[in-house]
């Protein structure tokens, strides 16, 4: 009976929403490739895609808030929640490289910060220390959230239309911030994990 009732306590609502989010990012994927950006008129069909990947991102802040107001926080949604976090940003971000809105290099560096990230958790994890997440790393999720939600914005608006060229040069400008503060976060991770990498 413990030991049935110690399997269960993972799903937690918190949790919950965490796996939700996650089915959800191949679901938007596909519905994404199958809606055409605007042309010559506001698109509907874009705008939803749009919404859609925002009420995505937007379950984030709902399970972090449910796991810390009901008091259940979990090693489970310790280790899910950063890799629902990762495929939200990493899956849009491929989407806007193949629709020609974002470059090559964004997705590079968004990359290799996350591998390095991952492989010194283990290496210091290994040693018995935890390093708590910063809040460059929150703010960095949080703008390239953002900056991706305005580019999906910007499918929805007419080509050749003020907002479109207003909400484009902003989304860009939001999304070099991103970079900087993915290889800043970055940067600050490994210079704090350096003491434990170096030991013999």
């Amino acid at each position: 009976m413990s030991t049935e009732k110690k399997k269960s306590s993972i799903w937690t609502p918190a949790n919950v929403v965490t796996c939700i989010r996650i089915a959800c990012v191949p679901v938007w994927l596909l519905v994404a490739e199958l809606v055409p950006a605007a042309t010559d008129s506001f698109s509907g069909a874009a705008l939803g895609v749009a919404v859609f990947y925002m009420l995505i991102s937007l379950t984030d802040k709902l399970d972090g808030y449910l796991a810390r107001s009901r008091n259940e926080v979990t090693t489970f949604g310790k280790f899910l929640d950063p890799i629902a976090d990762k495929l939200v940003v990493l899956v849009a971000l491929a989407f806007l490289l193949e629709e020609g809105m974002t470059s090559s290099w964004v997705l590079f560096i968004v990359v290799t910060r996350e591998f390095l990230v991952s492989g010194l958790r283990m290496v210091v994890a290994s040693k018995g220390v935890v390093i708590a997440a910063s809040n460059l790393g929150k703010w960095k999720t949080a703008t390239t959230m953002v900056a991706i939600s305005g580019l999906l914005l910007v499918r929805c608006l007419a080509q050749a239309s003020g907002p479109h060229t207003f909400l484009l040069g902003l989304s860009d400008l939001l999304l070099i911030a991103a970079v900087v503060l993915t290889a800043w976060s970055g940067i600050d991770y490994f210079s704090k994990s350096w003491s434990y990498i170096t030991e013999d």
